[in-house]
């Protein structure tokens, strides 16, 4: 079953192809889109009125706030230093690494096919150009784009 009984959905969600999307151990808010193809996993938190468009995978430790609009194809991480195994040579477990928190402010959007690194904070607000590499904290209202991603422009009327 690809949407778990642990997941908590809001309000009117509505999720295209439920029998295409992985979701599980997740909080999805009131009237939340989801397209298909999307995985979400355990711990990810989803605000009201987003949209997680098809294609994306939010991981756990991340938390996108309300009204946020997430593109095609947008990865999340969540280890700054992935590895299969420990250095004795054993499959890593859970106690072997730890969640880096990512958040994405109140009405940020996310342009398709950008990855964003763990550890960051997206403002409210800000956008996030097709394609970008996010590796550090976008300002509220902020305009970044390129690899790594940059300022490229400030909007003045950020959400508050």
């Amino acid at each position: 079953m690809p949407i778990k009984n642990d997941v908590q959905l809001g309000r009117n969600v509505r999720i295209f192809h439920p029998d295409l999307v992985n979701l599980y151990g997740c909080i999805i808010g009131d009237e939340t889109r989801i397209g298909t193809f999307v995985e979400i996993q355990v711990g990810a938190k989803i605000g009201a009125r987003c949209k997680i468009s098809s294609h994306t995978f939010i991981c756990e430790g991340v938390t996108i706030e309300d009204e946020a609009f997430i593109g095609h194809g947008v990865m999340f991480t969540n280890d700054k230093q992935p590895r299969a195994t420990t250095e004795d040579g054993r499959l890593q477990g859970v106690d072997d690494w730890q969640v880096e928190p990512t958040r994405v402010g109140r009405r940020a959007s996310i342009g398709s096919n950008a990855t964003i690194l763990c550890g960051i904070s997206i403002g409210d607000g800000a956008i996030v150009g097709a394609g970008a590499v996010v590796t550090r904290d976008v300002a509220p209202g902020d305009v970044v784009a390129g690899v790594p991603a940059r300022s490229v422009k400030s909007r003045i009327n950020a959400p508050a």
